[in-house]
């Protein structure tokens, strides 16, 4: 939600990491807690127009590192976490079919596959990428929205 607010995007990507605590409900959300979930030296968050069939592309590629069926392509991590947008994947499937029915959430139309769409982001491993730290992003959008909501579910549904 900072990265689609602050950004001013219609999607948003974050890298599947799995480390630092988790917040309860109510709980303040303090610098530490920032940084805990975003510690890195490449945390620049950018803004570009990615294309649906792009969008596709970079989940189906990370879906591949995690789901192909040769173990030795396997490369493990996480799923890139998504906002703004829904998709289902199968995870059975071979690569440039696992991943359907990408809808972007505010109008609740589907992703097209020619359409530009406005995407924010971090840990890009791309040289050169611009934009603010992702820890600073996310500090100004909490200390400006002073209470933050609980993330909506069910934005990706999985079969396999």
């Amino acid at each position: 939600h900072a990265m689609l607010e602050e950004r001013d995007a219609e999607i948003a990507l974050s890298p599947g990491f799995r480390w630092g605590g988790s917040l309860i409900p109510g709980q303040d959300i303090t610098v530490e807690d920032i940084f805990n979930q975003t510690a890195i030296t490449y945390p620049n968050a950018y803004r570009s127009e990615f294309t649906g069939a792009f969008l596709k592309e970079i989940l189906e590629d990370v879906a591949d590192n995690l789901f192909n069926t040769d173990p030795y392509y396997q490369q493990g991590g996480d799923m890139v976490r998504v906002g703004g947008m829904s998709y289902h994947i199968d995870i059975n499937k071979p690569i440039g079919q696992r991943i359907s029915r990408m809808t972007l959430l505010k109008p609740g139309q589907p992703i097209e596959a020619a359409k530009e769409y406005t995407v924010a982001g971090w840990a890009s491993v791309n040289p050169d990428v611009e934009g603010p730290a992702i820890y600073d992003l996310v500090a100004d959008y909490i200390a400006a929205k002073k209470e933050i909501p609980a993330l909506e579910r069910n934005m990706v549904t999985v079969t396999g």
